[in-house]
């Protein structure tokens, strides 16, 4: 998840439990074939299957877009997680989240700002990188320091879905741990859920005892470019697949617009959160 990947999961939704598997095509994480192979400089199958969704998710366009906001309603056990509205220029190098009860977070590439300064802190460095990681993540997947490898394919609900897993070099984002089983729907090409650890603040082999996964649904085009308007949260295993239900997600008035630097500047009355 990168620049700051953490907490609660999803994947694909319904067919939960009954993942039935296709077919085996593992691949050894690389970006690019071995001389011979299938050409000097070509992109292996793993790295294929994700530039096929940025593809799918036209990709080129959203890069010559400067900005992009959405407002976002979102809850976990029932609860009201947040709701408010989160600004980010595409390449996610500033974020802004206006949260509906007048709380500000700013990250101007280098600090995140809370605003006031008294307002709750708990969570904020994971509400200021998170849910815009979740929104643009398929438009991320072969961004520097990513690593790819093929997985078995599987049918959920009677639909194919093939399959790859993400991680990252050291070094990447706050969490380089953390790794992503990605989900695409074969007849679209479209991201279809995204399975994660949270590797923040704990070790990688606690972490994956608790995986989870987020299901994209709902997709409508805006300027051209598929962008869900429908999450859904569930627990996920390995073995098992997707489990239950445990949160969801609005996603709403998305625009892409030309934003001014002044938009992410650091707010007046406001608090440098180093971690949660």
């Amino acid at each position: 998840m990168k620049n700051y990947i953490l907490a609660f999961a999803i994947l694909a939704f319904i067919g939960c439990k009954d993942e039935t598997k296709i077919d085996s095509k593992k691949e050894e994480v690389i970006m690019t074939e071995p001389n011979g192979g299938i050409g000097k400089g070509a992109v292996s199958p793993a790295v294929a299957f994700a530039q096929g969704i940025e593809s799918a998710h036209n990709k080129a366009d959203w890069n010559n877009k400067r900005a992009v906001s959405f407002d976002i309603s979102l809850s976990f056990g029932g609860q009201e997680r947040l709701n408010g509205k989160v600004t980010s220029l595409t390449n996610s190098s500033k974020v802004r989240i206006d949260k509906k009860n007048g709380t500000q977070l700013i990250y101007d590439g280098k600090e995140v700002y809370l605003c006031p300064s008294n307002a709750d802190a708990k969570g904020a460095r994971f509400d200021m990188f998170t849910w815009q990681y979740f929104f643009s993540i398929p438009f991320k997947l072969t961004d520097p320091g990513t690593k790819w490898e093929s997985m078995e394919s599987v049918q959920l609900n009677g639909n194919p879905y093939d399959v790859g897993k993400l991680s990252f070099e050291n070094n990447i984002g706050d969490a380089p741990d953390d790794w992503y089983v990605v989900y695409q729907e074969r007849q679209s090409g479209l991201l279809h859920a995204a399975a994660y650890i949270v590797t923040f603040g704990t070790e990688q082999e606690k972490a994956e005892q608790n995986p989870h996964a987020i299901v994209y649904s709902d997709y409508k085009v805006i300027e051209g470019i598929p962008i869900a308007t429908k999450w859904s949260f569930h627990n996920w295993s390995k073995t098992t697949g997707f489990g239950d239900k445990i949160g969801e997600a609005t996603i709403s008035n998305v625009v892409f617009f030309e934003a001014e630097d002044s938009l992410f500047k650091e707010p007046k009355n406001s608090l440098v959160i180093t971690k949660d």
